[in-house]
């Protein structure tokens, strides 16, 4: 969407702070023994009380609140009571939400609790590749630019990025143009960043595997090679100058 008057604005903020703050908890309530089912209900409950919708559920009839991937998925994981988090898991997070006709999105992944399995050097490339990508949008950018800037940041840290994963237009719906902002320079695409636009820019930065499939569930996507990846998203609002961070209080940069 494109922001065309302060109640828009004020709508976008409210919807987002609502998904920021139940990734934000999610994260803090993690702990091992809990099921991922347990996790996305307890999710559910913050965006119940906030008066938001899930934005998957709504749209996709995805069967959780939330996605919650845990270790070699890659992301679209499944909330279940078979699976219980360890010490160590590399675990990710993806809130979406709907409030009052507005949509937000965003996501994280880290460790739970120590680092045994050293995933946290992964993590940190992913949050410090978003933080820059991020600074370096405004209108007039081309798209392709800051996915050439993500991957060229990535095989600098020795990481691949996932090619058919991507970062997109929010705002009045979940997914709405630009439908690819991509971790690579697609050199086909021409398209530039339009000022006043909200969109959700997201990295999908992985140890070993460049695409991501789809398991027999339907949704849980993991590598095609295998290896790990961390995800870190934040919606934001395109400006001549630095982006308006919208999901900025989840805290994953901090």
């Amino acid at each position: 969407m494109s922001i065309t008057k302060e109640s828009e604005l004020a709508g976008m903020k409210k919807a987002s702070e609502a998904v920021a703050l139940t990734l934000k908890e999610m994260t803090r309530y993690a702990a091992p023994g809990m099921t991922t089912k347990h996790l996305d209900e307890y999710g559910a409950q913050i965006l119940n009380a906030l008066g938001a919708k899930s934005a998957p559920y709504l749209t996709y009839g995805f069967p959780g609140w939330t996605c919650i991937s845990v270790n070699k998925e890659f992301c679209h994981g499944i909330p279940s009571h078979k699976t219980i988090l360890k010490e160590g898991d590399l675990i990710n997070i993806d809130v979406s939400a709907e409030l009052d006709g507005f949509w937000s999105d965003n996501g994280g992944s880290f460790v739970l609790g120590e680092d045994i399995h050293h995933h946290q050097q992964l993590i940190e490339a992913s949050k410090a590749i978003l933080q820059k990508a991020i600074n370096h949008i405004k209108g007039g950018v081309r798209i392709a630019d800051i996915g050439h800037l993500i991957e060229t940041e990535s095989k600098q840290r020795g990481y691949k990025v996932i090619k058919n994963l991507t970062g997109h237009g929010i705002g009045r719906s979940l997914h709405e143009a630009p439908t690819e902002i991509a971790n690579y320079r697609d050199r086909f695409n021409y398209t530039r960043f339009r000022k006043n636009s909200v969109v959700a820019i997201e990295t999908f930065i992985s140890t070993r595997s460049t695409l991501a499939t789809t398991l027999q569930d339907g949704w849980t996507l993991v590598g095609d090679r295998g290896g790990f990846m961390a995800q870190h998203e934040h919606t934001i609002v395109i400006t001549d100058d630095k982006p308006i961070v919208l999901t900025e209080m989840n805290g994953i940069w901090n």
